[in-house]
């Protein structure tokens, strides 16, 4: 019997410089790496930080399944998100996030999407009714406000008006105001980041203290009316945290998701034109709203949207912090190790998908059916226990919007504004937008 092969030690994990200009081609930069030097490398940011990169189908079963329990959701998201955010159903554990997900999991079932629809639709009808008029619309922009209208509504009951909008200015202010050493201070921009946690603080302390007042059937009531195993019922602070994650989470994913499959249909009009063909077939005349039965029925477009979250994934690495001793591909990943599971690198693996870098939503149809052949090969909503709580919420969302859209207005990409996914290690985003020249079709 031949000797097993002596697991090499954490050191000798292949140490990668980073630069910037990576940002722009990560995805690429990444399946790079893991096919020249295999699916485990440290990328070097700096001294104090040099994460351990797990890439490809088996890395994200490690992660997402067969060792779970020893990568840590807290030890990953909680340095990132920080104490703006709280302790809430993103970057919780073990039991404390099971009994948390059970309370929320109703809510998120296929069935109860029915409930849902009907929000979407209108929101989508009324945040685009005046695109026509523009002549130019950036879809980040855009499909962030319908996004975000869609997870006030689902989630507070409250779909729009001037509260959800500066809802939405605060998160976007605490997500992506960064300092800008040419313009603030370091004082100048603390202040400015610590008044908008006050008031958005401040505006969800007041919804909770309505709904405790007059309890409500939305997901916020659900939350507000649970009790744990004493009987108690959940803090302020714990509710507030939760309310943090999935306001961000429940129109994050779905605000790039949604961008980049309206763009890149618009940049393939072959694709395009099955769009359309379908759309037609399932929708014929009407122009009723939308049903779940149609929306499931949408497969064409189900695969251009699987193909956009292939290429342009929203959370181009997820982070965990590891709490015990790993082997994984010949290495030794100690306990304490920051780790991240690259999603966008995974799937721009050319050993996984044929020609990963083309835009090709029949990889997702059968027979080739290339997301199927590899398990966890296709994981932009994560996978195993704890795939994303709002994945049935995206996907019909995202249908939704892609189908009113598509049936009343031509995109073109704007010539002068071209467009660039950027990923800075955990989150990616279009940061120059996602520009089209749009009118109304006959």
């Amino acid at each position: 019997m031949s000797a097993q092969p002596a697991t090499r030690p954490f050191e000798e994990i292949p140490l990668v410089p980073y630069r910037d200009e990576y940002a722009a081609e990560r995805p690429r930069w990444i399946a790079r790496l893991a096919t020249t030097l295999g699916p485990v490398f440290r990328i070097d940011y700096s001294p104090e930080f040099r994460p351990v990169y797990l890439v490809g189908p088996e890395a994200n079963r490690l992660v997402l399944y067969t060792d779970r329990d020893a990568f840590s959701h807290d030890l990953g998201w909680s340095p990132i998100i920080g104490a703006d955010f709280g302790h809430g159903i993103l970057n919780m554990d073990g039991e404390q996030h099971a009994h948390h997900r059970r309370i929320m999991n109703p809510a998120f079932t296929m069935a109860y999407m029915t409930r849902y629809l009907p929000l979407m639709n209108e929101v989508i009808r009324e945040r685009t009714a005046n695109w026509a008029g523009r002549g130019q619309v950036n879809l980040w922009e855009e499909t962030r406000r319908i996004t975000f209208d869609v997870a006030a509504g689902a989630l507070t009951g409250q779909a729009s008006g001037p509260g959800v909008d500066r809802l939405r200015e605060l998160f976007v202010a605490l997500m992506y105001g960064y300092y800008d050493p040419d313009v603030d201070t370091e004082e100048s921009w603390l202040e400015r980041h610590e008044s908008a946690l006050r008031e958005l603080r401040g505006m969800l302390t007041e919804l909770i203290r309505e709904r405790r007042a007059r309890p409500t059937d939305d997901l916020i009531g659900r939350l507000v009316s649970a009790r744990d195993e004493r009987g108690e019922p959940m803090s302020d602070e714990q509710l507030i945290a939760h309310l943090n994650i999935l306001l961000i989470a429940g129109h994050e994913t779905s605000t790039t998701m949604s961008a980049w499959l309206l763009y890149l249909l618009a940049t393939h009009p072959e694709c395009l034109a099955r769009v359309h063909d379908e759309l037609d077939r399932v929708l014929g005349d009407s122009d009723a709203a939308v049903t779940m039965d149609q929306i499931r029925a949408l497969k064409v477009l189900g695969n251009a949207l699987n193909e956009a979250g292939r290429l342009y994934p929203p959370v181009g690495a997820a982070p965990r912090g590891t709490t015990r001793d790993v082997e994984f591909a010949g290495y030794h990943i100690p306990a304490g190790t920051q780790v991240r599971y690259s999603i966008a690198g995974s799937h721009w693996l050319p050993s996984v998908f044929q020609d990963p870098e083309r835009f090709d939503p029949d990889r997702f149809a059968p027979p080739r059916e290339e997301d199927r052949k590899t398990p966890y090969a296709y994981v932009p909503f994560g996978g195993g226990a704890r795939i994303c709580l709002g994945v049935n919420f995206a996907q019909v969302e995202i249908k939704a919007l892609a189908a009113y859209v598509l049936r009343r207005y031509s995109l073109e990409a704007a010539p002068d504004r071209p467009a660039e996914q950027l990923y800075w290690d955990i989150l990616g985003s279009p940061e120059r937008g996602l520009w089209v020249d749009v009118q109304a079709r006959s």
